[in-house]
C-alpha cells in the first residue's frame, strides 16, 4: 500500500491539490482537484477570495478519501508578501488585499522615514518591491489604523489556511522572508525594524522553519473529510519549494523558477547583504534547511498570461509559442521589470504604449506581442546572468528552468541563445514536488536534501537546450 503525500499547490491563477507516492524508487505525482484562484475587486481594492478557496481544498481533501488515496501528510504552499490580521476572536480585520494592490503607492517613502532604505537591506537582505509586507502594513497603518489596534495575529497566506485546516497559529521562515522584516544572519523577526514603525509586535508569530509539524485537522475538518492527517509545513513559500525541487547537487548552475513570476538565482548557504547587492535589487529570501534563495524577481509569464486573457483564452500557450516563433524577427525590446507591467488595466496596450514610448516599431499581432515579451524575458535572464557572475566572481555553465515555463520551449530556446548557457527544462511541478519532498524528508523517506534531489532527477524529464 502506497503512502501518500498531499501539496496544497497555490498560485496567483490557480490552485490544485497534487498527491505524491514512492513508487519503485521513482517519485510519482497524481493532480485530484484543481481550482481557479485571482484576484476580484472589493470596496475598489483588489483582493483574494480565502474563504472560496479554502472550500476547494476540504473539496480536494474529501475527493482523496473518494478514490481511497488518502494522504498521511499535507502541507500548504502559495505566493510571498500578503497576509491577514486578526482579531481577538480570531476574525480576520479588512479586505484580505493582494499585492498587486495599489494601496502600497508611496507607502515606501513612509517607511524610509523610520529607517532608510540601505539599512532595511543591510539588516534583511530583502529587495524593495513595492507590495512587501512592510509596506502593505505602512498602509494598513496609514489608511485603517484600527486594524492594527484590533490585530492580535498577522498570517502570511499560507500560514492562514494551515491555522484554518489545524487551529494552530504559526509562521513559516521561507515566507516569512519574503516581507522584508526577517533578520538575515539571526533568522528571527528583526524587532527593532517592527518597533521603529510602530507595528505591534504581538502580531508576529515564533517562525518555524519547513519541515515542522503544524498538528492534525481540527476535530469539525476531521468529521467532514473522514480521515485526519498531519500537516507539515513546506517551504511555504511556492519559489522555496521550487528550488528545494531543482534536479542537481552541485553549484554550477544558476536556477529560474519559472510562472507568474520568474525567480532567478543560486542557492547560498549565507546571505549577501552588502550595497552592491542592494544596488543591482538582488534578495535573500529563506529556504529550506536555513540555505538562503539569491535571486532576483523578474515579471515572468504574468505578462503573457494576462495577453491570453485579453483574448479570453482563446489560444493555448503552445499556440501563443508557435505565433512568437512565426514573428521572431519583430525587433522591438520592453523592460520586462518595469511596474508599468505589474497591474495594468490591459497589459496588450501596455505593451503596445512601452514601445510607443520609448520610439520602437509597435507590435500589432497577437504573435508580435508575444515575441516582444519571450524576447525580452531572455533578454533580461542574460543581464540577470551577467550581474550573478559579476556579484559571485564566477562563471555557471547552465541553467536550470523549473515549474509551469520550463514547457515554454520557444523561450528556453531563446534563454539559451541570449545567454549562451546551456538550459536544463524541467520538472514542470518543481513547487508541488518540493511541497512534496519537504513532507518525505520529515517522514524519513529520504535521508537527505542530497538524496531527494536525485530522485527528483531521476523520476521526472529533464530537456535540454543549447
Amino acid at each position: 500500500m502506497a503512502t501518500y503525500y498531499a501539496a496544497v499547490d497555490m498560485g496567483a491563477s490557480s490552485g490544485r491539490l497534487i498527491l505524491g507516492h514512492m513508487e519503485n524508487g521513482k517519485m510519482e505525482l497524481e493532480e485530484i482537484h484543481r481550482f481557479e484562484n485571482g484576484m476580484v475587486k472589493k470596496d475598489g481594492e483588489l483582493c483574494w477570495e480565502f474563504d472560496r478557496i479554502f472550500k476547494e481544498i476540504v473539496i480536494a481533501l474529501k475527493k482523496c478519501k473518494e478514490i481511497g488515496k488518502v494522504p498521511v501528510s499535507m502541507g500548504v504552499d502559495t505566493w510571498g508578501v500578503d497576509f491577514v490580521l486578526l482579531d481577538k476572536d480570531d476574525k480576520v480585520l479588512g479586505n484580505t488585499v493582494g499585492y498587486r494592490d495599489h494601496r502600497t503607492e508611496g507607502m515606501d517613502e513612509e517607511v524610509y522615514k523610520y529607517i532608510p532604505l540601505d539599512e532595511l537591506y543591510a539588516r534583511t537582505g530583502i529587495q524593495k518591491a513595492i507590495y512587501n509586507t512592510i509596506y502593505q502594513l505602512m498602509a494598513v497603518k496609514t489608511k485603517h489604523p484600527e486594524y492594527l489596534e484590533k490585530a492580535e495575529t498577522l498570517l502570511h497566506v499560507p500560514d492562514y489556511f494551515h491555522f484554518l485546516l489545524t487551529g494552530q497559529k504559526t509562521c513559516e521562515y521561507t515566507e516569512a522572508t519574503t516581507g522584508q522584516m526577517v533578520n538575515a544572519e539571526t533568522k528571527d523577526w528583526d524587532y527593532e525594524i517592527i518597533d521603529k514603525l510602530g507595528y505591534p509586535r504581538r502580531i508576529f508569530q515564533k517562525l518555524i522553519m519547513p519541515g515542522t509539524v503544524v498538528g492534525h485537522l481540527t476535530e469539525e475538518l476531521q468529521k467532514e473529510v473522514g480521515f485526519d492527517l498531519e500537516v507539515v509545513a513546506p517551504a511555504t513559500h511556492d519559489t522555496g519549494s521550487a528550488v528545494l525541487a531543482v534536479p542537481a547537487n552541485d553549484d554550477d548552475f544558476i536556477y529560474i523558477s519559472s510562472g507568474t513570476w520568474s525567480l532567478m538565482g543560486i542557492e547560498r548557504k549565507t546571505p549577501d547583504c552588502s550595497a552592491k547587492s542592494c544596488e543591482l535589487n538582488f534578495t535573500n529570501e529563506g529556504g529550506y534547511e536555513g540555505r538562503f534563495r539569491y535571486i532576483k524577481n523578474i515579471m515572468g509569464l504574468w505578462m503573457i498570461q494576462s495577453v491570453r486573457h485579453e483574448v479570453n483564452d482563446k489560444y493555448s500557450f503552445a499556440e501563443i509559442c508557435a505565433m512568437a516563433e512565426e514573428a521572431k524577427d519583430f525587433p522591438s525590446r520592453v523592460n520586462a521589470n518595469d511596474e508599468c507591467f505589474l497591474s495594468p488595466e490591459n497589459m496588450t496596450e501596455e505593451v503596445k504604449d512601452y514601445c510607443r514610448r520609448t520610439g520602437q516599431k509597435v507590435p500589432e499581432t497577437m504573435g508580435e506581442i508575444a515575441t516582444v515579451i519571450y524576447t525580452s524575458l531572455a533578454d533580461c535572464y542574460a543581464k540577470t546572468a551577467k550581474e550573478l557572475e559579476e556579484i559571485t566572481g564566477r562563471t555557471y555553465s547552465r541553467i536550470h528552468v523549473v515549474g509551469g515555463g520550463s514547457n515554454a520551449g520557444y523561450l528556453n530556446e531563446l534563454t539559451a541563445k541570449a545567454t549562451g548557457k546551456e538550459v536544463h527544462a524541467g520538472p514542470g511541478e518543481a513547487t508541488a514536488i518540493g511541497n512534496i519532498t519537504a513532507q518525505m524528508l520529515k517522514a524519513g523517506e529520504f535521508k537527505s536534501v542530497e538524496e531527494a534531489r536525485t530522485t527528483i532527477h531521476e523520476s521526472f524529464g529533464i530537456k535540454i537546450y543549447k
